[in-house]
């Protein structure tokens, strides 16, 4: 990577991540660096550093996406599935960078439409990271959701929502709702209906050049959230389409940590710490 203008994007509310990003943008300089600004994003900018949790990387996706921008993301916040590398080992991977000794991932994105059903209107498209989102307010009656993949129907979920996700996402909601681990770099989008009254209703893993359509039944009280940004109000007049958007994420992957290592981390998996190598008799009949 040619790296001559880098972007620090820090934890909004943490002053430990502005500091660091302060360091951070000072060493850069020192490196023979052109240019390192905070909280800024240019179209210019050659890497996206990220200070913070998984939150505010998913803030920054959708900029970086537009300028095909690659995310090297810090952890300074509470999960981590996204922010791989430690603090701890931010130098030493930059370092690797600069040498060109780094993969880049490449993440499905999301872009979300609204469109009105009687007069073919749509909406800005907005992107999403981890998923998109339709779900009941408050104690609203459950949603009766139609949903089609392409022109085809699947069903009509009677549920507290809907939500749609990237292979990245299944570590976020969609677990959370039921969904399936699906490992991050897999082109593929999943269904997963939230809380469903419906014993047989199961998440349902897609191609990722699937189109999904969602309508919702009158009476309809729901909202359309975007990596857990409301975006829009739906009622019984509108359409939800969803695809995977033009462009990946390009993640900058931590070189300390297999997938598999942060899952057994993040999740308190069994197991050890590190990752365990295949015996090499084993591995050579790979």
């Amino acid at each position: 990577m040619n790296l001559r203008f880098a972007g620090i994007l820090v934890r909004p509310d943490s002053p430990a991540a502005e500091q660091k990003g302060l360091e951070l943008r000072t060493w850069l300089k020192q490196q023979g660096i052109a240019s390192a600004a905070l909280n800024q994003v240019d179209p210019a900018m050659d890497l996206l550093i990220v200070l913070g949790g998984d939150g505010t990387l998913l803030h920054a996706a959708e900029a970086a996406n537009q300028h095909g921008q690659p995310v090297l993301g810090v952890h300074m916040g509470n999960l981590g599935f996204l922010t791989e590398v430690e603090v701890a080992e931010l130098y030493k991977t930059i370092n690797m960078i600069l040498a060109g000794e780094y993969r880049i991932e490449e993440r499905v994105m999301l872009t979300a439409t609204l469109i009105n059903g009687s007069t073919g209107v749509l909406s800005e498209p907005v992107l999403a990271l981890n998923e998109v989102v339709i779900v009941k307010e408050g104690a609203a009656a459950l949603l009766h959701l139609r949903c089609w993949a392409d022109r085809e129907y699947i069903a009509t979920y009677k549920a507290d929502g809907l939500i749609v996700a990237t292979p990245t996402g299944s570590t976020a909601y969609s677990l959370a709702a039921g969904g399936p681990l699906v490992h991050a770099e897999l082109n593929s989008l999943l269904l997963t209906p939230i809380c469903p009254f419906m014993l047989s209703s199961r998440p349902v893993l897609l191609d990722s050049e699937t189109r999904i359509s969602a309508h919702p039944l009158a009476p309809a009280d729901a909202l359309v959230l975007a990596d857990g940004e409301p975006r829009w109000r739906i009622t019984e007049n509108d359409y939800l389409l969803i695809h995977r958007a033009a462009r990946p994420l390009l993640l900058v992957s931590s070189p300390w940590k297999s997938y598999f290592n942060i899952l057994r981390t993040k999740l308190h998996w069994g197991g050890e710490t590190l990752d365990l190598p295949l015996p090499e008799a084993v591995a050579r009949c790979f």
